[in-house]
């Protein structure tokens, strides 16, 4: 008989078997509020009706329609309907299955589209498991240990963490442009960039906004140098940040090339890359393509997830109980020192444990985030040390579902 991997290691002990808008169940029927939300997936909670209304119409309809083969109806309005919520410049899609697949389909969308071989990453991003994916990521070690040499051609810049580094966020976004600015001129010659490629919230590196001063200020250096800026909106897409798009955060700042995933389908594997038509037009020939990218019932889903994103004014709902959520929080770190940094944006928000000294309490964090679950509330946690326990709950979550979570968290923590 065989068993799953034992290297693949659970946050919960839950066994699930079956969820319900934010909420899963286990064997005995016993409830549980998921902050989790798939890390970031069940964007409109789970099994939302209209999402699965959409999925089963079109299993019964066309489950598979290769798309270099032939054309299919789901992936032509849903290639058209996210025109509605892109950048207006960003006027041509790709689709793709996972996080990992589009990062690697924009690595080499820039290379190609630039003829430079160099990306420049930044510290404690996470960009995936696949192996150009994660030769881009250092968020935390477990994904680059005992698989080198990973992809080569990536420089890495410092990020703007401020906590981290005991400054302002406006001494830290100074210090990171200079130090970027220094490796233009060092390991990573400008000319020779192809990309920097950044997430406008730090997900399995901390739930660490990048400060709109910064963003904007990779924006100009692209610019001068000819390099493409690439928003890795896996994570912070489809409203997750309280706006549609992380990087919108930051002031009329469009990047050459937009990553998502995630939300996008509702839990159904989809991923896509946007750029402008003339700069996608740029790839190789034959360089696009996969299998199973564009699958007819994933992209019904992200359908239909659009219009449940829309209908039900779930960005703003996600800006609004994202404020209450950080507001419960940080009263709860108001009377807990070991809570060093409450942060986030909309409904993405980690909660940062440190001792007393100042170093990363990972046992502190690990004993609260197992003590919620314990008590009823589904958390990850994330972080290089694994010292932030973070919230992600579906972007339909309530008020009243937001102060139950917030109370059971303080009797984690008080526990």
């Amino acid at each position: 008989m065989a068993r799953l991997s034992p290297a693949l290691k659970q946050a919960t002990p839950v066994h699930v078997a079956r969820g319900e808008g934010v909420h899963v169940y286990d064997a005995d029927g016993r409830r549980y509020l998921d902050f989790t939300a798939g890390i970031g997936v069940t964007s409109t909670g789970h099994c939302h009706p209209r999402v699965v209304a959409a999925a089963q119409e079109q299993v019964a309809t066309l489950i598979h329609g290769q798309y270099t083969t032939v054309m299919h109806q789901p992936l032509l309005r849903l290639a058209e309907r996210l025109g509605d919520v892109l950048p207006a410049s960003l006027d041509s899609v790709f689709f793709l299955n996972s996080g990992s697949e589009a990062v690697e389909a924009s690595v080499r969308l820039a290379r190609q589209a630039t003829g430079r071989p160099l990306i420049v990453a930044f510290d404690g991003g996470f960009h995936g498991r696949t192996m150009g994916a994660a030769a881009l990521t250092t968020s935390g070690s477990k994904i680059r240990a005992g698989i080198g040499p990973l992809m080569g051609g990536v420089a890495f810049a410092p990020f703007p963490y401020a906590f981290r580094y005991g400054w302002s966020e406006e001494e830290a976004v100074a210090f990171c442009l200079r130090e970027l600015d220094r490796l233009l001129v060092t390991a990573a010659p400008a000319a020779d960039v192809a990309a920097f490629v950044i997430e406008p919230v730090l997900g399995e590196g901390g739930y660490v906004p990048a400060p709109p001063a910064f963003l904007a200020g990779l924006r100009e250096r692209a610019d001068a140098h000819g390099i493409l800026l690439i928003a890795d909106e896996v994570q912070t897409g489809f409203g997750r940040t309280g706006k549609f798009w992380g990087h919108q955060h930051t002031d009329g700042l469009t990047p050459d090339i937009l990553i998502t995933a995630k939300g996008l389908a509702s839990g159904f594997p989809l991923s896509g890359i946007a750029a402008r038509e003339e700069l996608m037009a740029a790839a190789w020939p034959g360089s696009q393509g996969g299998t199973y990218g564009g699958n007819a019932v994933a992209c019904a889903a992200a359908l239909a997830t659009l219009e449940v994103i829309e209908e039900e004014g779930l960005v703003g709902n996600a800006a609004e109980q994202g404020l209450r959520l950080r507001d419960g929080l940080q009263k709860v770190a108001a009377e807990h020192p070991g809570i060093a940094d409450v942060r986030g944006l909309g409904l993405m928000v980690g909660n940062e444990f440190c001792t007393p000294d100042g170093a990363p309490d990972t046992a502190a964090a690990a004993r609260a985030h197992a003590a919620a679950a314990e008590k009823g509330l589904l958390l990850l946690t994330c972080g290089p040390h694994g010292n932030v326990v973070r919230m992600i709950p579906p972007l339909i979550v309530t008020a009243e579902q937001v102060d139950e979570a917030v109370a059971v968290w303080a009797e984690a923590v008080r526990a």
